[in-house]
């Protein structure tokens, strides 16, 4: 990853707003309908050069095409992976089971409906070569249009894991032949990203919200640890091909507003997330129920080489951050990480992990990456 001697550097997390005609045709190919290809494709474009003009304006270091093709983070996957048909209707998160009433208020979209995971009712392999190359065409045509220089540009994709913990399996025998079958297709789609050169980020939420699932609700933490570290395992074992300095990862305790008081502690993860083969880390500390956890990095040192992206702009209220907030935010965490040139400021999460959930209006989302990019000036002074 890009790294900056004299100034800490901006990026964001992968998912950036969708306009309006690309949501509507986004839900039109969700509920099966017809969808023009050629509209399709022009509305994708068009949204693509919108957005990566967007973080130029607002002065973003480092971009990416803001996932705008995908219907979520993670979700994407089922256009692009044989063996997925229909979908089931399961648990939330163990920390909304206990408020039913706001769960069944928040968490359907018009869009997609978060209680509804897809099933896997065959083998999994990658069919999604296509779709991931024209996604990448229309991020280097938005770049070449706009004509302009970011310090690093990056993908993202989804891991073994969260492929995985999203998807209902009804095939596989066990769940380790589950997430290593995962894991083989998921490669594909990680060399494909990497052959162009960008960062390749990886999407791990379920790194930090395993102990929320339905499976290690009531689990000892030693579990969750165990869990944890298959799934890097794993995640590891479709990287092998990847030259960790172009790995970045993201992982959080869920992009929603929700109670979170089931989270585990960032320190007793940390560990086993440091196995993994990358160079970059991002997870959330502007989040109200996390931003103690910087220590966390004091009492687990960052693995040499690594660069962190700590989430410094909380992504789900419609509060501004105050860019001094953010050079605040940012300068506790340069002081236990002790070498600021391996920081790179970043929000908590993505602002449109799930199309159609808007937790953040748009126009302030992108003035919270404003606000972003002042704070981040502001601890540079600072700082260095």
């Amino acid at each position: 990853m890009v790294h900056d001697e004299d100034r800490i550097l901006t990026t964001h997390i992968g998912s950036l707003p969708r306009t309006p005609e690309l949501l509507d045709l986004l839900k039109k190919r969700q509920e099966g309908e017809h969808v023009d290809e050629d509209e399709w494709d022009e509305t994708v474009e068009e949204a693509t050069e919108q957005v990566v003009e967007r973080q130029a304006d607002v002065g973003l270091d480092i971009a990416n095409n803001g996932e705008q093709p995908r219907v979520s983070f993670n979700w994407y996957v089922e256009n692009r992976l044989s063996g997925i048909d229909g979908k089931r209707e399961q648990e939330l998160w163990a920390d909304l089971q206990e408020f039913p009433e706001y769960a069944e208020e928040t968490f359907k979209t018009d869009v997609i409906d978060l209680s509804m995971q897809p099933v896997v009712d065959g083998p999994i392999e990658y069919t999604g070569h296509d779709e991931a190359e024209a996604e990448l065409e229309a991020f280097r045509d938005a770049l070449d249009n706009v004509d302009v220089d970011f310090e690093e540009t990056f993908m993202t994709s989804a891991s073994p894991s969260i492929v995985t913990a999203t998807h209902v399996n009804d095939y596989y025998d066990s769940y380790e032949e589950f997430l290593f079958d995962a894991a083989d297709a998921m490669q594909e789609e990680y060399e494909i990203l990497a052959e162009t050169g960008m960062t390749l980020q990886i999407d791990a939420p379920e790194l930090l919200t395993a102990a929320q699932t339905e499976a290690f609700a009531d689990e000892p933490l030693e579990a969750v640890k165990d869990a944890t570290r298959l799934h890097v395992e794993a995640l590891n074992e479709a990287l092998e091909n990847v030259p960790a300095e172009q790995v970045r990862l993201h992982t959080c305790w869920g992009s929603y507003e929700g109670p979170h008081h089931l989270d585990v502690d960032l320190a007793e993860m940390l560990p086993v997330i440091y196995e993994a083969d990358i160079s970059g880390l991002s997870v959330e500390q502007a989040n109200p129920r996390h931003q103690h956890e910087y220590r966390a990095f004091a009492e687990q040192p960052l693995p040499d080489d690594w660069t962190l992206m700590p989430g410094v702009v909380d992504v789900k209220t419609n509060i501004i951050d105050h860019p001094e907030t953010i050079a605040d935010r940012i300068e506790r965490v340069a002081d236990v990480v002790d070498d600021p040139s391996r920081i790179v400021a970043a929000p908590d999460c993505g602002f449109g992990t799930q199309a159609g959930l808007g937790m953040v209006d748009p126009e302030i989302a992108w003035a919270k990456l404003d606000a972003l990019t002042e704070g981040a000036e502001i601890a540079s002074e600072r700082i260095f």
